[in-house]
């Protein structure tokens, strides 16, 4: 008979199944959703990204959440150390560890460029606060291009979104995460309800339905379909070592894959809504859905400053934006400090803020590729746009590849059975998903954004 190689010391929990939850969709609740998704499907024929979309959450999402969830509650460590335990108890190879090692760096790579694009949003939240009346195309452009070009307003919105981050989690898995997440994703929640009221109410919600929903098949498109996989695996935070982390202060007896469900039930139903709130303030000024990355801060300062309301709307709408950044931010930073409390025995706080300052460092460098530093390039990419590419387009699609080839394939199906407790006939369809449809997705994604594909 075999036995466990799980640790036994004592380890922090979420207190009950809905911390966990919220936690895990506040991970994957951020500018995905409320930035991305909106003007991927603005620039992708909008029902045929959507629709496709859906089908490749059930089908590479939903899997691969439960499944690094699996790793991270068995494993009960930080990523690193939780693939270890795991590929000892599998009996395989100590190569494993590298999923882990993947996650922790690929979080903090995307963490100091996340925090610079999240310090635009509270740059605009304040702008906000005074209001967009009487702005033009060409001044949301201009206002735009002279905050890239200022080094000290750009680092100094990173300072503020980093210290905002490591203060959450300094406090703690309870104390602090949890706490932080049942205040913000409650009221995410709420925010994104009054633009969808606001939007019924007084703006064109009849023509983002139709833009979103009624589906014309000539419209799903090679590109359509890719853009639609891609974005379904990096919008629940998959690869980056957060939902290992989250799951490994999941109690036991928590059903993982119903946790999982309501965790991807929740993101992709902000992103829905969102894209619903946005459109139909977009449609009802007359304003083109496919604006792409400037949808957000140029294309709705516009909308706002005709709409009635528009300065208490745009405030609400960038204090929710702030929030599910932030929410992101936070389960990007924890990997790597509890990697640092766990195996080298550095306290909570210490641990927090000097990877903050890290981050920070990093991030100063994003920060200066937009100016001062625009010259400075790798593989003809800016600093910015080399951290996105080697995270998004390399890095998270290996580690998503691995943990499912290791989740499905090197682990021990008893094992495996005994954390997704599903009866037999889900979990055959949950395991053949995994260790063969989500695989081929990954790899045809990554063949598709490397260019690889041709």
């Amino acid at each position: 008979m075999e036995t466990s190689v799980l640790p036994s010391a004592p380890r922090a929990h979420w207190s009950s199944r809905w911390a966990f939850v919220l936690a895990t969709a506040g991970s994957a609740i951020g500018l995905g959703n409320i930035w991305k998704f909106p003007y991927m499907t603005g620039t992708n024929g909008g029902s045929a990204f959507v629709l496709v979309y859906l089908a490749c959450i059930t089908l590479i999402g939903v899997p691969l959440l439960m499944a690094e969830t699996l790793l991270g509650r068995r494993g009960q460590g930080n990523p690193y150390d939780a693939m270890t335990t795991v590929a000892r108890e599998a009996g395989a190879s100590g190569f494993w560890r590298v999923i882990g090692l993947i996650g922790i760096v690929g979080a903090l790579l995307i963490l100091s460029f996340y925090s610079v694009v999240a310090g635009w949003i509270l740059e605009y939240a304040t702008r906000a606060a005074g209001g967009f009346s009487g702005i033009t195309r060409a001044a949301a452009e201009a206002g735009f291009a002279a905050l890239l070009a200022d080094p000290a307003r750009l680092v100094a919105w990173h300072t503020v979104f980093m210290a905002l981050t490591v203060v959450v989690v300094a406090g703690g898995v309870t104390s602090g995460i949890e706490r932080a997440n049942r205040i913000m994703m409650p009221g995410l929640f709420a925010l994104i309800m009054l633009l969808i009221v606001y939007g019924t109410l007084t703006a064109d919600m009849p023509a983002a339905l139709r833009f979103m929903f009624h589906f014309d098949p000539a419209a799903v498109t090679r590109e359509v379909v890719f853009s639609a996989m891609g974005h379904s695996f990096f919008t629940l935070s998959l690869g980056m070592g957060a939902i290992m982390t989250y799951g490994s202060y999941l109690e036991r007896h928590t059903s993982i894959a119903r946790t999982c469900f309501y965790v991807a039930l929740a993101d992709t139903g902000i992103a829905l809504l969102a894209g619903l709130a946005i459109f139909a303030i977009v449609f009802a000024q007359g304003l083109a859905p496919a604006a792409g990355p400037g949808l957000i801060l140029q294309t709705l300062p516009l909308a706002f400053a005709q709409m009635p309301g528009g300065q208490i709307v745009g405030i609400l709408f960038f204090v929710l934006v702030v929030f599910a950044a932030w929410t992101s931010s936070i389960s990007l930073l924890e990997p790597f400090v509890s990697l640092l409390i766990e195996r080298f025995g550095v306290r909570r706080a210490v641990a927090a803020w000097a990877s903050g300052t890290g981050v920070w460092l990093l991030g100063v460098a994003v920060c200066l590729s937009f100016n001062a530093w625009s010259g400075v390039r790798l593989f003809e990419l800016g600093i910015f746009d080399l951290l996105d590419a080697l995270t998004t387009k390399i890095l998270m699609p290996v580690s998503g590849l691995l943990i499912a080839v290791f989740v499905a394939w090197v682990m021990q199906r008893g094992h495996v059975r005994e954390e997704i407790a599903l009866p037999h006939s889900g979990f055959r369809l949950w395991q053949g998903t995994l260790r063969y449809v989500s695989p081929l997705a990954i790899v045809a994604i990554f063949l598709h954004v490397t260019g690889l594909a041709g």
